[in-house]
């Protein structure tokens, strides 16, 4: 009888260990599983901050266009020139352009500003 409680209590002791073990597994698991998904989060905000840019500089682009005929008539009417008829309606365009042109440049800075994160990925994406 002795003996039967004797393994009886071994085997009660060797029980526990077994779980500290499988606890232990599972933590590093649990650790490995949010490590990547915060990297495939950072990945994901790189690559939408990339559209992001990209998108912002296609209304750059456009703006630019749009405004860029219309320098020179500011040009002349900062000198004080008289400016009249088809180029006056052009001028009045074009000024109202130039505040979605600072503000096309205003979020192209910024994009650019927020994908920098990208160079350091491509880098190590690259390199492989």
């Amino acid at each position: 009888m002795a003996k039967a409680t004797g393994v009886k209590n071994e085997t009660e002791t060797a029980a526990p260990e077994s779980s500290v073990v499988s606890e232990t597994e599972e933590v590093v698991t649990t650790e490995d599983t949010s490590a990547s998904v915060e990297d495939a989060q950072d990945i994901d905000d790189i690559l939408n901050s990339l559209k992001s840019l990209l998108s912002a500089l296609e209304k750059l682009q456009k703006v630019r266009q749009d405004v860029g005929d219309i320098k020179p008539l500011i040009g002349r009417m900062l000198d004080g020139e008289i400016i009249t008829g088809e180029e006056l309606e052009q001028l009045k365009s074009g000024v109202n352009s130039l505040s979605r042109l600072v503000r096309a440049y205003s979020d192209h800075q910024t994009a650019l500003t927020k994908a920098q994160a990208a160079r350091n990925l491509l880098d190590q994406v690259l390199k492989v």
